[in-house]
């Protein structure tokens, strides 16, 4: 008997990045297929087990042109889900900033806006996926992201994580000066630490230098912070796994994301590692001023 299948259902607001995103998973080799009916899918499922073709892993694209067939999504997941196959959603969405310039840029109308405004046709959409947002595994804001940077946040998590067993962690240092990050899990502020940015000899250096970290551990107030932090993390990432979670993401931010956040992300991907958990690591601000 053919082994069960995994399936990623990529979904979200239109011009967020789905076409994209697809492209993407048929680069990292997942059989990719754009709006197939919903009510099709369990079928499309057992035409996959029975082909020749060596096919595990299937990426479905799914947006609110399906219409009618949108409402019966979650009936088909669970349904694949009761046949054994893995099913993650993952959704994708941008602000109504971001997604009126993209319009404007492209010059398409969006799907929903009828004889209204863009804007209109993306408040709608939000509301006809609220639903499906709600059961998302992952949830992307791709706002402020390159589709150079999109690619590599979906590399680095269904190409990389493939050989981390049990929860997928990520660690994230990021700058408040830039926003927090919007798929964090848990977010810590260390912005009450020492700062080596005020430090003339380590201004220019970043958290992952070995003079810079060593300023900051150097205080008291890091090294509490960080046995109070791992005590935590000892205690919280056996109840998520037994709890079903399949990811976590834990960020820590500073001022800016180059110094303090960056070195207390280094030194929790050590403690993890000591775990046994392999982290994903992402500096997301570390090149920005």
């Amino acid at each position: 008997m053919a082994a069960p299948l995994s399936f990623v259902v990529i979904t979200g607001l239109s011009g967020a990045g789905k076409s994209f995103a697809i492209k993407c998973f048929e680069d990292m080799g997942f059989f990719c297929v754009d709006n197939l009916p919903t009510t099709l899918i369990p079928t499309f499922a057992d035409l996959i087990m029975r082909s020749e073709q060596p096919i595990q892993r299937v990426a479905l694209g799914v947006d609110v042109r399906e219409g009618a067939y949108l409402s019966r999504l979650l009936d088909t997941i669970r349904e694949l889900r009761l046949r054994g196959h893995a099913v993650e959603v993952l959704f994708l969405e941008a602000s109504e900033e971001s997604l009126v310039r993209r319009y404007h840029e492209t010059r398409r109308r969006h799907p929903l806006a009828g004889e209204g405004s863009v804007l209109d046709g993306i408040r709608a959409e939000r509301k006809a996926l609220s639903d499906l947002r709600e059961v998302a595994d992952r949830i992307f804001d791709t706002s402020a992201l390159t589709v150079h940077q999109l690619k590599d946040r979906l590399v680095e998590l269904y190409v990389a994580p493939r050989s981390r067993p049990g929860l997928a962690t990520s660690l994230v240092s990021f700058g408040f000066k830039h926003g927090v990050p919007f798929d964090a899990d848990l977010v810590f502020d260390v912005r009450f630490l020492p700062n080596p940015h005020f430090v003339d000899e380590l201004r220019a250096l970043d958290g992952r230098d070995a003079r810079a970290a060593k300023f900051v551990f150097s205080h008291e107030e890091t090294r509490q912070f960080m046995a109070r932090l791992e005590d935590l993390l000892r205690f919280l990432l056996p109840l998520f796994q037994r709890e079903g979670k399949a990811y976590l993401t834990l960020a820590i931010g500073c001022t800016g994301g180059r110094h303090r956040s960056v070195t207390l992300v280094e030194a929790l991907r050590g403690f993890l590692e000591e775990m046994g958990i392999q982290p994903i690591v992402r500096h997301r601000d570390l090149d920005r001023g």
